[in-house]
This record gives structure tokens, sequence and C-alpha cells, in this order.
């Protein structure tokens, strides 16, 4: 029984270090170096279990206690780590990795003890230009070994990705776009050359597909230069009352607008950019709710928030797309640019706020600003 119990933990083991040394190379290829310390300390937990339990078996204790560890080796593999490592013990700190004594200058010890790593409560260390975030694990000698996360190297590569994908959407969306301009151009010079009398209709087309690339082309420069708000008190009816005759003019009588909006308050806003993010909404959901349907506006507040509610009667939004509505270009519309629900939520985000959107069966937008309301009395 107890070679079994012997061989079933030291499978364990190998699982687990197996799986977080994969979770290890990943985090590292991907730039996520909080990922990485956090796979690295468990990889180093199952090791000193594993050393531990080694060390206290009849007859392997002494044998492993005749041929200690390359102190060599552990720190050749220390210095493999990316993120710098320092050991902190009663007000003293050292260097215990390659990537520390390079962000540090020093062989081991750090001098002058930098304020953040003396200090056990302190998360952020500002050193040489570099922010960093600190990771600390406590030992059970009070020392403690820190691991300093490269913030701003984690949001570099964030809006790296961020760009790639932005680049790979415009580019892909530009070339669909084309594509049917390119074949219709060359069906227009055919049919002019044979005098045919489909030219004035290739030409129609033509000149919509044209219309709608600029539409699309505007979108994004407007994405792409979003000023910031510019605040100012904002009556909330009168902001209800533009956007129902705006939704009126547009949609109206095919689809229908309740609106349930505050009589005496104000908002400081960019009326503009509200406007605008609003507006965009309430034209998802008459896109969404189709003929015969409806959409509803509900604007209410605190004293220190604004919160406008934009629901439709259509068929809701599919789990799977939840996750996809509010990137730059997504749409599931013929015509539609995949603009509106991404401005929306940078002007929200701009006033402080956000743009979501409720779980349920029909679908239902929450723009959220927490900013100051002022009320009055009508009386």
């Amino acid at each position: 029984m107890a070679f079994e119990g012997r061989s079933l933990a030291t499978i364990a083991s190998g699982l687990g270090l197996a799986i977080s040394g994969g979770l290890l190379v990943l985090a590292w290829q991907a730039g996520l170096w909080a990922s990485t310390t956090g796979a690295l300390l468990v990889v180093l937990w199952i090791v000193a279990a594993s050393g531990w339990a080694a060390m206290h078996r009849p007859g392997v204790k002494a044998a492993i206690s005749a041929e200690p560890l390359d102190p060599l080796s552990v720190r050749l593999l220390l210095d493999q780590i990316p993120v710098p490592l320092v050991r902190v013990d009663a007000g003293d700190a050292r260097a215990i990795n390659r990537a520390a004594r390079t962000l540090f200058a020093t062989d081991e010890r750090i001098l002058p003890l930098p304020l953040a790593l003396a200090d056990a409560t302190a998360r952020n260390l500002r050193h040489e230009g570099r922010g960093l975030r600190i990771d600390a694990v406590e030992g059970r000698r009070g020392d403690r070994l820190l691991a300093l996360i490269d913030v701003e190297a984690e949001e570099r590569a964030a809006q790296d990705r961020a760009a790639d994908e932005m680049i790979d959407i415009l580019g892909h969306e530009l070339l669909n776009g084309l594509s049917p301009i390119v074949s219709l151009a060359e069906s227009a010079i055919t049919a002019a050359t044979a005098g045919h009398p489909s030219l004035p209709e290739i030409l129609a087309t033509l000149a919509r597909r044209i219309e709608s690339l600029e539409g699309f082309t505007r979108g994004y420069r407007d994405l792409a230069r979003l000023p910031a708000p510019v605040r100012a008190p904002v009556s909330l009816a009168e902001l209800g009352d533009d956007l129902a005759r705006l939704f009126a003019a547009r949609f109206s009588p095919s689809v229908t607008l309740t609106c349930t909006v505050p009589n005496a308050a104000m908002a400081d806003v960019d009326r503009d950019q509200l406007t605008q993010a609003v507006w965009a909404l309430l034209q998802n959901g008459a896109e969404a709710a189709g003929n015969d349907g409806s959409v509803t506006l509900t604007i209410t507040h605190t004293p220190t928030a604004l919160t406008i509610l934009v629901g439709d009667s259509g068929r809701g939004v599919s789990p799977d797309a939840r996750t996809r509505i509010f990137r730059p270009f997504h749409t599931s519309k013929p015509d539609g640019s995949g603009i509106g629900l991404t401005l929306a939520r940078r002007i929200a985000r701009a006033h402080g706020g956000d743009v979501t959107l409720d779980n349920g069966h029909t679908t239902r937008f929450r723009l959220t600003a927490p900013l100051p309301v002022l009320v009055w009395d009508e009386r």
C-alpha cells in the first residue's frame, strides 16, 4: 500500500508539473507576465513539495542529504525567468535572478533599497522610469519573494495585440468592400463598350457600393478621432425629446418608440457625444426590432449617476454573439458598419462610464455614467 501511495503521489506531481510547465510556457510566449509568475510559483511549489516528501522517505533522506542540490543549477534555472525576482528579509533586499540584477544594476544586494520593496503593503514600484507591479509571496521565516511585473510592457503588448486585430479587421473589411466595386467597374466598362442597356443599373449599384464603403471609412475615422468630451449642463427632458424626434423621422411608423425621461433633471455631459451614443443604441434597436417592432428609451438617475436603457422587441442576442457585439466592425446586418456599439461604448467610457448588455431573453443595452445630476422642483 505504501508503494502504491507513493506511486500515485509521484504520478500526481508529474502531471501537475507538466500542466503547470505548459501554462508557464504559453503565458510567457503571450507576454502575460502575471500569469507567467503564477505558473512559475506553482511549478516551484510542486518541486519543493516533491523534494520535501522525498527527503522524508525512509532510506532516502540520507542519500539526498549526501548529495545536496547544486546552487549553481538553481541559479541558472532562475536566470532563465524573464521576470525580476527579489528576496526581501528584515530590510535587506537581494536580486536572485539575472532580470533583477540587470534591473537594479547589482550583483546581488540592492542598494539603496527602494522604499516600495521594504514596505510589505506596497503593490507598485517606480524604478528607472519603469512602472512595476509587486506580486509578493510570504515565506515561513518572515522573508518575502517578490516578482516585479512590468505593467507598461503588459499594456504595450495588449495595445499591440489590439492594433494588430484592428488592422486585420480593417483590411478585411476594405478588401470585402473593394472586390465588388472592381467587379462592377469591369462590368460597366464591358456594358459601355457593347452599348448594353444594363449600364445605368450597373452604375447605380456601383455608386451605392462606393457610398457604403465611404460610410464605413468615415465611421472608422470618427471612431479613431473621438475628441475628449466637452461637458456642460444638459436637460435630460430635452435630450429625450430630441432623440424621440430623430427616431420618428427615421423609423416611424414601422417602429414605435416609448420614452420614459425625467422632466426636471440636468446632467453634466457632452450633449453632442451623448446624443450620438444613444442614437447608435436606438438605431441598433430599431434595426433589430424590424417592421411593426418597438423600442424603449428609459433615462433614470441618482444624484451621482446617469443611466440610459435602450431595449427592443427583437429576437435578442445569441450567447455566442454577446462576446463579439462590441468589437469594432462586427455586424450581423448586410449593410451595417459595425461602428455604432463600439462608438457608444467609447463615448460612455470617455464620460467615466460604460455600455453593457443586460442578461436576459430580450435585448437591453445599459449606458451608465458616474456624474452629478441636478434635480430641481418644478412647482
